[in-house]
């Protein structure tokens, strides 16, 4: 698609800059006291996440959206052989990725080399809208092949993959963000979506806690699966952040990158 890669980017920021002026304005919880340097390490290994995936469109060119052109441009997948409106196969496409994400997402939590490159995200020991943007860069190339590989099964309009990755992006910025919501909002937005204080329990230390609420966009799978968590059970402002053993290590780049190969 022209320009998808420009459209995307520009969403991103402009969604970024939003929370995060929102959260500055009407933050949930106090912020760390050392957020500059948490936000300069969680930003860095957003771009070195950026150099990866392009080094991966070398050989793979524009990744899952030009998986989505490949596929058409052969006649791969199931939506190349239906004849299905697009606005249907558009919403089934999101419905099968987001689920994927979801179930991907707790394949994370259970597997333990996994989980090593996966606690690199939950080792940040604040909550806001960088949170979202630190993941390992190992483990972001493979969340992308398995993308791909779903793309190139189910055969959906590049269209859909876009939106479905600008939906997926936009929901992480948003449900990562120290955005304070009313009760009432909260409440009306994860019918459907993951809010912040549903992804919040997510983070906590506790075992039980942080083992639900999976989801990034759509919140009916935790609903569906049994592993959703409605409140954290020390309340949002009293709850602690992270991994149960660590100290302000995570703020460091070098630290960050290197804890999936770290014993502890």
């Amino acid at each position: 698609m022209e320009n998808e890669s420009l459209i995307r980017l520009a969403v991103f920021i402009g969604l970024f800059v939003l929370f995060a002026v929102f959260e500055r304005l009407a933050p949930r919880r106090q912020p760390h006291p050392r957020r500059s340097r948490r936000w300069l390490t969680n930003v860095s290994i957003s771009l070195l996440n950026t150099i990866t995936l392009r080094t991966m469109a070398v050989g793979l060119p524009l990744l899952a959206v030009g998986a989505a052109l490949d596929a058409s441009a052969h006649g791969w997948g199931l939506f190349n052989h239906l004849d299905w409106p697009a606005s249907v196969e558009v919403v089934l496409v999101v419905l099968v990725l987001d689920f994927t994400i979801w179930a991907q997402h707790l394949i994370t939590h259970k597997v333990p080399v996994l989980w090593r490159l996966h606690r690199v995200h939950h080792a940040d020991t604040d909550i806001d809208v960088t949170t979202a943007i630190r993941f390992h860069p190992v483990e972001i190339a493979l969340s992308m092949l398995l993308k791909i590989g779903l793309v190139y099964l189910l055969g959906p309009s590049a269209l859909a993959v876009v939106l479905f990755e600008i939906l997926l992006n936009g929901t992480a910025l948003f449900n990562h963000s120290n955005l304070r919501l009313s009760l009432a909002l909260d409440a009306a937005l994860r019918k459907v979506l993951v809010t912040p204080d549903m992804h919040r329990v997510h983070h906590s230390v506790l075992r039980e806690e942080h083992d639900s609420n999976y989801g990034f966009a759509l919140s009916i799978w935790d609903r569906m699966m049994g592993t959703y968590v409605a409140q954290p059970a020390k309340g949002h402002d009293k709850m602690t952040i992270g991994l149960a053993w660590q100290d302000d290590r995570p703020a460091r780049l070098g630290w960050s990158l290197l804890l999936p190969f770290r014993r502890r």
